[in-house]
């Protein structure tokens, strides 16, 4: 019965308000983990795109570009296209005859509810591939590209943990590698990784209007010249003739000195221009200087190379397309740049899980993942479950109450109060006694300007303290070393005096 295009159009309405409140019932519902998490999030990207392919259908039938449901509606009057003739009762019966034939040959057909269908749809785990490195979207495998990185001209010798810090800086790598056709290839496979990477870890993201936003702010900053790294690069190909412009030709007035510049600075130079590069440093030299006086234009066709459709063309086009790739360039790395702001929390996630691997044997990363693959559903049993605990026991290492007999083995009912401490309590003979060595109580010393050493254990009052402080300075005072009396000096005839004595008598000349 779903063969007209009103049918059709209800059922497509139908569908797609179905889907909407699967998707709010879904959103509704807290994921206990990561992997919950992936899940729910890709099987509401599936029912979005499922909601916007049936609306576009609906769209297209609402245009009806080929008239089928204006005629239809109208056949519904029992109007027709052949005639002008009105017989509403001729096309009720028609259609009242075509239903009951269908319900005729179709006799076993059953009603069947689509409500546990959709319902099926929010216990669905879709299928996401990762890699064993990835863990599930928990970190980055960029091991591919850091062995690309490492044996190219534009890398360096590094760890993988130190790559992980370098891959999303190219600062430090010169204008001149980037424009090769290697770093090209490499940041485009490094984009597209990280693109798979986002859209499977962050599926409901709009990554198309995240990349649309850095266009536009990349546009404006390329026509300024503002782009990191590519300062004036749209300005450069106005002259070619900047482009040698390290070799001034007015600073030379032969071509013998024309060689010190060097056979690579002379290639360059010459093949700016569309000359030959060939030759020895002596033959490239007289080459170059040919043009100091003499315009390309009027220049012999053999200094040329193949192909060579003039210096204007030429030179120009070859300017442009290396603009162009400079731009698209630096495009790439705006893009990779934005994608590596939104993913640095798994990037820094990546490198402590390197470092820590690299204090691991086989066995046990092995034996990791298996604990971290089971952990999820262990943690979320024992949230379901209610701890019973009524006499408000303290909590052990594994989130459960403490026995009973080990609370009284240990005094833990017992409480002392500390005053220094700012009254804060203590549970238990064994929390007190080793509390005289924390934090809490050296802050709380050292604010009375008492130092905290083994005469003070056991006080907690502050009035104790500070009166046995002052007794502890009165007993130093008794006993306390005093350098003018008990300090003794022997002058040159033997005789013993102490300090004061000795002092004085050298002050009056008798010693």
């Amino acid at each position: 019965m779903s063969s007209t295009l009103l049918e059709v159009t209800r059922a497509s309405h139908e569908e797609v308000e179905r889907l909407e409140r699967t998707v709010v019932k879904d959103l509704q519902t807290e994921p206990q983990n990561t992997k919950d998490r992936l899940y729910q999030s890709h099987r509401v990207r599936n029912m979005i795109e499922q909601i916007t392919s049936t609306t576009h259908k609906i769209i297209e039938i609402y245009e009806d570009k080929d008239n089928a449901r204006k005629d239809e509606i109208a056949a519904l009057g029992g109007l027709s296209s052949t005639s002008t003739n009105v017989n509403v009762y001729s096309a009720f019966y028609d259609r009242l005859k075509e239903i009951r034939d269908y319900h005729r040959r179709h006799s076993a057909a059953r009603y069947v509810d689509t409500t546990d269908e959709y319902e099926q749809l929010l216990k669905e785990e879709p299928a996401i591939e990762f890699t064993g490195e990835e863990s599930f979207g928990r970190y980055l495998d960029l091991h591919e590209l850091y062995n690309e990185y490492i044996n190219s001209k534009f890398g360096q010798q590094i760890e993988y943990s130190a790559y992980l810090d370098v891959f999303s800086d190219q600062g430090k790598i010169s204008r001149k590698l980037k424009l090769t056709r290697q770093y090209r290839e490499y940041m485009q496979r490094l984009l597209e990784y990280l693109i798979y990477f986002f859209e499977r870890t962050e599926p409901l993201q709009d990554l198309e209007r995240i990349f649309s936003k850095v266009t536009v702010e990349f546009e404006e900053l390329w026509s300024s010249g503002l782009v990191e790294g590519w300062e004036n690069e749209t300005h450069e190909d106005e002259n070619i003739q900047q482009q040698i412009a390290l070799i001034d030709l007015d600073y030379y007035s032969t071509a013998e000195q024309l060689t010190e510049v060097g056979p690579e600075k002379l290639k360059e130079a010459l093949a700016a221009l569309g000359l030959k590069t060939g030759g020895t440093v002596k033959q490239r030299a007289e080459r170059l200087f040919l043009t100091k006086d003499t315009p390309l234009e009027s220049l012999d066709r053999k200094h040329f190379v193949k192909g060579f459709r003039g210096p204007e063309q030429n030179g120009g086009v070859a300017a442009l397309q290396s603009s162009e790739d400079a731009k698209a360039i630096a495009l790439m790395e705006a893009k990779m740049n934005k994608l590596c702001d939104l993913l640095s929390e798994t990037i820094v996630r990546t490198k402590e899980n390197i470092e820590k691997k690299h204090a691991l044997t086989y066995d046990e990363i092995v034996q990791e993942r298996e604990e971290d693959e089971v952990q999820p559903e262990s943690e979320s049993d024992d949230e379901d479950q209610q701890i019973y605990n009524p006499l408000k026991l303290p909590m052990g290492w594994d989130g459960k109450p403490i026995p009973y007999w080990l609370y009284k083995l240990h005094g833990l009912g017992q409480e002392f109060k500390c005053e220094i401490c700012g009254n804060h309590s203590y549970w238990g003979r064994r929390a007190y006694e080793r509390h005289f060595k924390e934090w809490r109580h050296q802050h709380g010393m050292r604010c009375l300007g008492i130092p905290n050493t083994k005469n003070f254990n056991e006080i907690t009052s502050i009035e104790e303290a500070k009166h046995l402080w002052e007794r502890i300075q009165e007993k130093q005072g008794v006993n306390k070393w005093r350098p003018d009396l008990e300090e003794e000096y022997e002058d040159q005839e033997g005789n013993i005096y102490n300090k004061k004595t000795y002092t004085d008598l050298q002050r009056q000349g008798l010693i």
